[in-house]
C-alpha cells in the first residue's frame, strides 16, 4: 500500500502562493490548501503550528524576494527609497499578502534582512542611536500601511474599480454646495484615492526622510 505523498515546506510555501493569487488572505484556510495538496490538515501542521504561521512565512518569502541581490547604494536616505521601492515592488506581485505583512509582519529571515538593511541606513544617517529604533519603527508603519493601501487597489476586479469610480464621481461631482462647500469649490481638482499612488507613494515617503533629516545634529 502506498503512503500519502509528505509534502516539503518549500512545496507547501508554493502552493499556498498560489492560493493567495487567486484568492485572499481572509478566506485563505489550512483545510483549503491541505485539499489543493491531495493531503490532509494535520500533516501541514507539522511544518507550521496554525494559520498565521503559515502566512507569515509566506509574507517572509516576500521579502526575501525583495532583498535577492540588494546592493546598498548612495547615502542614506537614497537607501531607505530603494528598498522602500523594492518592497513595494514585490508586494504588487502578490497584493494579497500585503495586508499579511502590515498586520502580522514576520520573523524570517527576509525580514531581518529588511530590518538590518533599514537600521543601517538610518545609523548612517547621523542619527544618535537612541533615535534609530524609533524612527526606523516610524517608517515600517508608513511602508506597511502604503504598500497594503495600494495592494488593496490592485486587487479590485474592473468592474469593482469601475462601480467605486463612479460613486466618487456621483459623491464629489453631486457635492451640495451649501452642506459642502469647500468639497464643490475643489470637486474638479480632487483625485480619486487610487491616482497617481507611484508619485504619491514617493513624496510621501521623501517628505517622511526629510522629517527624520531635521532631527539629525
Amino acid at each position: 500500500m502506498t503512503g500519502r505523498r509528505r509534502w516539503s515546506t518549500e512545496e507547501i510555501l508554493d502552493a499556498a502562493a498560489e492560493l493567495l493569487r487567486t484568492g485572499d488572505a481572509e478566506s485563505f484556510s489550512v483545510r483549503r490548501l491541505a485539499a489543493a495538496l491531495g493531503t490532509d490538515s494535520s500533516s501541514l501542521y507539522r511544518h507550521f503550528r496554525n494559520k498565521t504561521e503559515l502566512l507569515r512565512a509566506v509574507a517572509d518569502r516576500i521579502l526575501l524576494a525583495a532583498m535577492d541581490g540588494h546592493r546598498p547604494e548612495g547615502d542614506w536616505k537614497q537607501r531607505i527609497t530603494a528598498l522602500a521601492l523594492r518592497l513595494r515592488g514585490a508586494f504588487g506581485e502578490q497584493p494579497q499578502l500585503a495586508a499579511v505583512w502590515g498586520r502580522h509582519a514576520s520573523g524570517g529571515t527576509g525580514s531581518r534582512l529588511v530590518m538590518e538593511e533599514l537600521l543601517q541606513a538610518l545609523r548612517a544617517s547621523g542619527l544618535p542611536d537612541e533615535e534609530v529604533p524609533v524612527r526606523y519603527h516610524r517608517i515600517v508603519i508608513l511602508l506597511a500601511a502604503l504598500i497594503a493601501s495600494e495592494a488593496g487597489i490592485s486587487t479590485l476586479t474592473p468592474k469593482e474599480y469601475e462601480q467605486g469610480m463612479e460613486q466618487f464621481r456621483v459623491a464629489v461631482l453631486g457635492a451640495d454646495p451649501e452642506r459642502f462647500p469647500a468639497l464643490s469649490h475643489f470637486a474638479r481638482d480632487i483625485r480619486p484615492l487610487g491616482a497617481d499612488r507611484g508619485a504619491a507613494f514617493e513624496e510621501i515617503l521623501a517628505a517622511h526622510l526629510a522629517h527624520i533629516e531635521a532631527r539629525i545634529p
